[in-house]
C-alpha cells in the first residue's frame, strides 16, 4: 500500500504520514513487502506459517502494550474501507463499458445503426423513393417495427432488501463510478452502515428512484431510434411505438418469505407506480411545448383521482377503510384511466398536428406510456409454490402431497378435472378482506388490478420452489376461478437442484394438460424464471449455469413437441450482484452472456422461437446499476447492445464436447453437494457468521434472535437464506459455493481444463466467477476462523501465556468453546476444503490470491473477536435473569450476538445517572450514580466499540467484493 494514498475517516482527510506510529505499523502490514513474524507468535504453532493469525497476534500484543489504540485500530479500518470504497467505484465505472455521455450516445447510435441496416438489408430507401417503390419502403418499414416494437429485454427490480450501505453511502458510490477523479478523497463518513434495516417504503423509494432514471435512460435510446425512423421513412415514422426494452418491478408485490406486505401495501404502492406514470407523461407533454389541452385535463384528472385513492389505502384490514377505498376504486375507474388505450387517440393528434422536437417528444413519452401500461413499470407478485398447495387443499380437497411421486399422477388427473368444470367468481373487496389463504388473497389483488388499476398490461405470477407440474395447473385454476386467467403469466422459478434437473419433466407434465397448452396460446407466452441464488449455494455457482443453460435447451424441444411454435419463451434470470449468485463480477455485457449465452440465442432464433430475456437488478448493490442518470444511461445502453447484436452461435469449444462439460460441471456440483451436507460447514456458517453482518431485511437470516436462552444451532445451510448464506461465506474469507468442486473437476481433467480456459469464451466467463472468488478468499483466513473455534487453540495460549489472569481468561474461553463442540466437524469439513483448493491450485496456479489489504481486515477481526470473547470473561458473577445465565451469556457472545447480550448485561448491570438537583429541604445525603460504571466502562463499552468495529469491517470487506449478499 502506497503512503502517499489519502483516505478520510472522521477526522477528515489524512496522509499516511501524519497518521500515528500505531496507525502507520498496522498498515504496513498490509504492504506486500511486509516482513511478518514467520515462526508462531502468542500461541499460534510454528509450522502452521500462517501470516493471518501472525497479524492478528501482532495487533493484539500492540494492544497490550499500548503500542495501539482501539481508536487507533478504528482509524485503520476506516483507512482501509475508504480505499476499498475508492476501488469499488472505479470497477462499477467499468462495469458497464464507461459512463461518460458522449460514449452512450455514440453506443446508441450504432445499436439503432444495426437495426436500421437489418431493417434495409435488402431495401434502398433514396432509390426507392426516387422510383417509387412504395412496397419497398412500406417492407422495409414493417421490418424496423417488428424489432423495435416488440419486447426483447426487461430488466426487472427485485425486492430482496440487499442494502448493508447507508443510503447517503450508496448515493456517493454511484456519483463517484460516474464521474471518476483520479486521487479521489473517499467521502468523510464516520460509519458505512446502515442505522437500521431498510423498511418497505424505503426499499420502493430506493427501487422507483432507481427505475425512474431507467425510464430516462430508455427514453433516449427509443428518441435515437424515432429519429432514425424519421429519417428515413418521413411519412411513417409517428405511428412507431418502440418497446424493446422495457422495466419491470416486484417491490411491494413480493410475498415470498415475507410478512411486512399487506395486499393493501401491495395495492397502494401499485397506485403510486400508476401515479409516477400519470405524472410523467403528463411532464412530458408540458415539457414538450405542445397545445395539448384536452391531454392536459385528462392527465391531471387522472393524476388527482389516483392520489385520492392513494391517500384512501387502508392500513390494515379495516373495514370503514376498505369501503371508502373500493368507492374510491371502483367509482372513479374511469377518471383514473385504466387503459393506455384511452389516450391513443388524443397522442396520435397531437403528435401528428406538431412538427420537429415538439412531435419527437410526444413521440417518446407514447412510447414509454404503451411500453410500460398504466405504471412506471410491469409489474410482478410472487410467492412460494406450498402458498398455492395450500389453498387448493382448501378450495377442492385434493390433500395429497404433490412432493410425493405415487401421488402425482392422481393429483394431475383431479387438477385437470377441475380444470374442466372452473367457473369464475366476482371478486370485490369485502371478499378480500375476508380472505386468509395468502395465494388466494395474491390472486384476488391482482384481480382488483387488472380490474380497476390497469386493464391492460399483464401481470407476473412467480411461483418459487416449483417442483411439480401440479403446482402450475393449481395456479391456473386458482387464475380461472378468480376470472384472471388471461392476464395473468404464471412462472415456475426453477433453482433447486431438483427443480433444475426435473425442470423439463415439470414443463411437461404441465403441457400434457390441453388446459395448460390453451392458456399458453391464449397468452402468448410461456414464462420461466431460473434462480442462481439458491442453486448457487446448494449446486454451486459454476454448475447452477451449466444446468440452468441445459434447460433452456429442452424448452425448445418440448415447444417442438407440443406444437406451439407460436409461443413466446420468456427466459428471466433472476440472481444478485455478489460472487456466488449469479451477477457477473467484471463486465455487465458478460453478466448477460452468462446468463444467456450466445449459443443457447442463436438454438431459439435456428428454431425460430421466439424470446424474450429479462434478468435481476437486485437491492441496493443492483439498484447501483441505476443509481444516477449516467449509470442509468451506460445500463441501458449495454443492453440494447447485447438484444442487438446477432444472434449466431460462434464456435467454442465447450459445445463440441459435451462429455466434458457434463462430467466437469456435475462434478462440481457434487463436490458442492458434499459439501452442504457436511455438518461441518453448518457450524462454520453458523458459529458466528449471522453476526458478522447486518440484518439484510424484513426476512430474518435465521439466526439472529432476541430471547435471553440460547440461539437454536444451524444444522443444514438451508436454514440461512441466500442472502446471509453468501454474504457470511465472503465474510469468513472463503467463498465456497463459487469454487468448491472446481479443484476436483480440473483434477479430472487438467488438459481439457487448460485448453477451455484459454479458447472458449463461455468456460472463461463462467470461471471468472471463480477467478474473482479466489480473490476473495484465503484458506489462512479460513483456517484462522476455525481455529477460533479450537478449544486446543485457546489451551495453547494459555499454556505460552505467562499472566496467570490472562491464562485463566484463555481457559474459560476453552471450556465454554468445548460446550458449544465446532471443532471436530469444523476441522474434518477444512480438510475436505483444503484438499479441493490444492488440486485447483495446481490446475490454475496463476489464479488469483486475496490482497494483503483485506487480509489485513480479516486479522483485524480475528483480533477484536479474540479481545471480546476474553472481556467476556471479565463479566462479574450475577444471578439468572430468566433464562439468561452466565453459561448462556458466554455460548451468545461466543456466537457474538454482542448487541442482544449488551442488552441483557444492561439490565443486569444496571447504569444510573446522578438524579436532577432539587432541594429536598434538609442536607443531601451521597448520591450513588452507579455501583456498575466500571463494568460498563471497561467491558461493555469497550465490548460494544469492537463490536461495530467488527460490523464496519465487514462493510469494507463487502467494498473489496463489489456486493453484499
Amino acid at each position: 500500500m502506497a503512503e502517499t494514498l489519502s483516505c478520510s475517516g472522521s477526522a477528515g482527510s489524512f496522509r499516511l504520514e501524519d497518521a500515528s506510529p500505531g496507525v502507520r505499523a498496522v498498515l504496513s502490514m498490509a504492504a506486500p513487502e511486509s516482513d511478518l513474524v514467520k515462526n508462531g507468535a502468542g500461541g499460534v504453532p510454528e509450522t502452521t506459517g500462517n501470516d493471518v493469525l501472525s497479524m492478528a497476534r501482532r495487533i493484539d500484543t500492540m494492544l497490550d502494550h499500548g503500542e495501539l489504540s482501539l481508536s487507533d485500530l478504528q482509524t485503520v479500518v476506516r483507512h482501509l474501507r475508504d480505499d476499498a470504497f475508492l476501488r469499488r467505484a472505479a470497477r462499477l465505472h467499468r462495469y458497464p463499458e464507461g459512463t461518460g455521455s458522449p460514449a452512450t450516445e455514440n453506443r446508441f447510435s450504432t445499436v439503432v445503426g444495426l437495426i436500421l441496416e437489418e431493417a434495409l438489408r435488402s431495401t434502398n430507401p433514396e432509390q426507392a423513393e426516387k422510383t417509387g417503390d412504395v412496397a419497398g419502403l412500406s417492407e422495409a418499414f414493417d421490418r424496423f417495427r417488428q424489432q423495435v416494437e416488440r419486447i426483447h429485454f426487461a430488466a426487472v427490480f427485485t425486492a430482496h432488501p440487499t442494502f448493508a450501505l447507508a443510503n447517503r453511502v450508496y448515493a456517493a458510490l454511484a456519483d463517484y463510478a460516474s464521474a471518476p477523479v483520479s486521487g479521489d478523497v473517499a467521502p468523510d463518513f464516520e460509519t458505512h452502515r446502515r442505522s437500521a434495516p431498510p423498511t418497505l417504503e424505503e426499499e420502493f423509494t430506493l427501487a422507483t428512484e432507481a427505475i425512474l432514471r431507467g425510464r430516462d435512460a430508455i427514453d433516449e435510446f427509443v428518441s435515437d431510434l424515432l429519429l432514425a425512423a424519421r429519417s428515413k421513412w418521413p411519412d411513417l415514422w409517428s405511428t412507431l411505438v418502440p418497446r424493446s426494452v422495457i422495466l419491470t418491478t416486484w417491490v411491494g408485490y413480493d410475498t415470498d418469505g415475507r410478512t411486512d406486505i399487506g395486499w393493501w401495501d401491495t395495492m397502494r404502492l401499485r397506485l403510486r407506480m400508476k401515479l409516477f406514470q400519470l405524472q410523467r407523461l403528463r411532464s412530458q407533454i408540458t415539457d414538450s411545448g405542445a397545445e395539448a389541452p384536452i391531454l392536459h385535463s385528462r392527465l391531471s384528472r387522472a393524476c388527482y383521482t389516483v392520489e385520492a385513492q392513494i391517500a384512501a389505502c387502508p392500513q390494515a384490514n379495516d373495514p370503514d377503510a376498505v369501503v371508502e377505498f373500493a368507492r374510491l376504486i371502483v367509482d372513479r375507474r374511469a377518471d383514473a384511466i385504466a387503459d393506455p388505450a384511452v389516450l391513443a387517440d388524443a397522442l396520435q393528434d397531437t403528435i401528428d398536428t406538431t412538427s420537429g422536437e415538439t412531435a419527437l417528444r410526444l413521440a417518446v413519452a407514447r412510447a414509454g406510456l404503451f411500453a410500460h401500461g398504466m405504471s412506471a413499470a410491469h409489474s410482478h407478485t410472487r410467492l412460494n409454490a406450498t402458498q398455492i398447495h395450500n389453498v387448493i387443499r382448501q378450495r377442492l380437497r385434493l390433500t395429497d402431497d404433490p412432493a410425493d411421486p405415487a401421488h402425482r399422477r392422481a393429483l394431475l388427473s383431479r387438477i385437470n378435472e377441475a380444470l374442466d368444470a372452473v367457473k369464475p367468481v366476482p371478486v370485490d373487496f369485502g371478499a378480500l378482506l375476508a380472505e386468509q389463504a395468502s395465494a388466494a388473497r395474491l390472486m384476488m389483488t391482482i384481480a382488483q388490478i387488472v380490474k380497476h388499476i390497469d386493464s391492460a398490461t399483464s401481470v407476473r405470477f412467480l411461483i418459487a420452489e416449483t417442483e411439480s407440474g401440479y403446482t402450475l395447473l393449481a395456479a391456473l385454476w386458482l387464475a380461472h376461478y378468480f376470472g384472471i386467467a388471461e392476464k395473468i403469466e404464471i412462472s415456475p422459478l426453477f433453482e433447486t437442484r431438483e427443480a433444475l434437473l426435473g425442470g423439463a419433466q415439470i414443463i411437461d407434465e404441465a403441457l400434457r394438460s390441453p388446459h395448460w397448452r390453451a392458456y399458453l396460446r391464449a397468452t402468448g407466452r410461456m414464462s420461466l424464471q431460473f434462480g442462481y441464488s439458491d442453486s448457487g449455494r446448494y449446486v454451486g455457482q459454476l454448475a447452477a449455469t451449466y444446468l440452468v443453460e441445459r434447460l433452456r435447451l429442452k424448452i425448445i424441444d418440448l415447444l417442438r413437441k407440443w406444437d406451439l411454435p407460436d409461443v413466446e419463451v420468456i427466459l428471466f434470470d433472476t440472481h444478485g450482484e455478489s460472487i456466488g449468485r449469479g451477477g457477473h463480477p467484471f463486465r455487465l455485457a458478460d453478466r448477460l452472456d452468462y446468463l444467456s449465452p450466445p449459443h443457447v440465442r442463436a438454438r431459439f432464433v435456428a428454431q425460430d422461437v421466439k424470446y424474450r430475456e429479462e434478468t435481476a437488478f437486485q437491492g441496493g448493490d443492483g439498484y447501483l446499476l441505476f443509481g444516477t442518470p449516467e449509470l442509468a444511461r451506460a445500463s441501458i445502453a449495454t443492453i440494447a447492445e447485447h438484444v442487438f447484436e446477432p444472434a449466431q452461435s460462434l464456435r467454442d469449444p465447450v459445445y463440441d464436447e459435451p462429455d466434458f462439460s457434463s462430467d466437469f460441471f456435475s462434478t462440481i456440483a457434487e463436490a458442492m453437494t458434499g459439501l452442504v451436507a457436511d455438518p461441518g460447514y453448518a457450524d462454520l456458517l453458523g458459529a458466528f457468521g449471522p453476526s458478522l453482518i447486518d440484518k439484510t431485511g424484513s426476512r430474518p437470516a435465521a439466526r439472529q434472535s432476541e430471547g435471553r436462552g440460547v440461539t437454536p444451532r444451524i444444522t443444514h445451510p438451508g436454514q440461512l437464506r441466500a442472502i446471509p448464506n453468501n454474504a457470511i461465506l465472503q465474510q469468513l474469507g472463503w467463498c465456497a459455493n463459487t469454487i468448491q468442486g472446481l479443484g476436483s473437476a480440473a483434477r479430472r481433467h487438467p488438459e481439457t481444463f487448460d485448453t477451455f480456459l484459454e479458447h472458449s469464451p463461455r468456460f472463461h466467463r463462467a470461471l471468472d466467477f471463480a477467478a474473482h472468488a479466489l480473490a476473495h478468499s484465503d484458506d489462512q483466513v479460513l483456517r484462522s476462523v476455525i481455529w477460533l473455534l479450537d478449544p486446543g487453540y485457546w489451551l495453547d495460549r494459555a499454556t505460552t501465556e505467562t499472566r496467570p489472569g490472562q491464562r485463566e481468561r484463555y481457559l474459560a474461553v476453552m471450556h465454554d468453546l468445548e460446550r458449544l463442540d465446532f471443532w471436530a466437524d469444523t476441522q474434518s469439513m477444512f480438510r475436505r476444503i483444503q484438499a479441493d483448493h490444492l488440486a485447483l491450485r495446481a490446475a490454475w496456479p496463476d489464479a488469483p490470491v486475496m490482497g494483503m489489504p483485506e487480509r489485513l481486515l480479516h486479522a483485524i477481526r480475528i483480533t477484536l473477536i479474540e479481545r471480546i470473547w476474553v472481556l467476556a470473561t471479565k463479566v462479574p458473577f450475577f444471578m439468572p435473569r430468566g433464562n439468561f445465565t452466565r453459561e448462556v451469556m458466554m455460548q451468545r457472545i461466543l456466537c457474538l450476538e454482542i448487541p442482544s447480550v449488551l442488552r441483557e448485561l444492561d439490565a443486569v448491570f444496571p447504569h444510573g445517572s446522578r438524579p436532577p438537583e432539587f432541594d429536598f429541604h434538609e442536607p443531601a445525603g451521597p448520591q450513588n450514580e452507579s455501583s456498575y460504571s466500571e463494568e460498563h466502562e471497561e467491558i461493555f463499552a469497550p465490548m460494544r466499540s469492537m463490536f461495530q468495529t467488527m460490523r464496519e469491517i465487514s462493510i469494507a470487506i463487502s467494498h473489496h467484493v463489489g456486493a453484499f449478499g
